[in-house]
């Protein structure tokens, strides 16, 4: 009984740890914060723009990743893509890209206007140029087809700087269902993970004859 116990304490202590390092991490670099501004500008990014870029992101970062002729700035750049899409949790947020209310929406500005970032950047790269030039040709024609080019949202005007991390608004997260749901449900895959875990690792007790 203290085994089991001390699982779902577990389970509990590492639910809460995972769901709330994210937020302490960005409270630390956080513009809202007062973060030192001193890094890398990141020019905005459209809300139409975004429906179509995060469509092309595994293709880009990809591209981006394997890239041989890069500098610091790139990879700064791209370093912060990376970091602002795990705050959203690794793209598990249902509707943080399309819902202007998502508490998770300006984080898919901040990892979307990192990600167009690096793939402009990567036009003037020799070895990169040609598949990152497909790509925007890509973006352009879907921009087009889809009529999304005047589509804008109250996070469209907003620049980023890679000083500044942009954390989720936690607490409109239980105003918001769509995220709340997830998140419920990330929070009881974790913890019955942990106890499987747990009664896996349990020692077998042998019985007497």
């Amino acid at each position: 009984m203290k085994s089991s116990r001390a699982i779902s304490i577990l389970s509990a202590a590492f639910a809460a740890a995972f769901f709330c390092m994210p937020a302490e991490n960005a409270l630390a670099h956080s513009r809202s914060a007062g973060g030192s501004q001193a890094g890398l500008d990141i020019p905005e990014i459209s809300h139409g723009e975004m429906a179509v870029i995060s469509h092309y992101r595994g293709r880009i970062i990809g591209l981006a990743s394997r890239a041989v002729d890069t500098n610091e700035p790139f990879r700064r750049v791209l370093n912060y893509a990376e970091i602002q899409y795990s705050y959203r949790l690794w793209g598990r947020m249902p509707g943080s890209v399309a819902d202007e209310e998502s508490p998770f929406n300006e984080c898919a500005h901040a990892y979307l206007a990192a990600t167009k970032a690096v793939l402009m950047a990567m036009r003037e790269m020799p070895g990169e140029r040609a598949v990152a030039s497909e790509i925007i040709s890509a973006v352009d024609a879907d921009m087009v087809r889809r009529g999304l080019a005047l589509i804008t949202c109250r996070f469209s005007g907003e620049a980023f700087n890679t000083a500044g991390l942009v954390n989720p608004r936690w607490s409109k997260v239980p105003l918001h269902p769509a995220s709340m749901a997830s998140l419920t449900a990330l929070a009881l895959m974790l913890g019955l993970g942990v106890l499987a875990l747990g009664r896996f690792l349990r020692p077998k007790t042998q019985s007497s004859e």
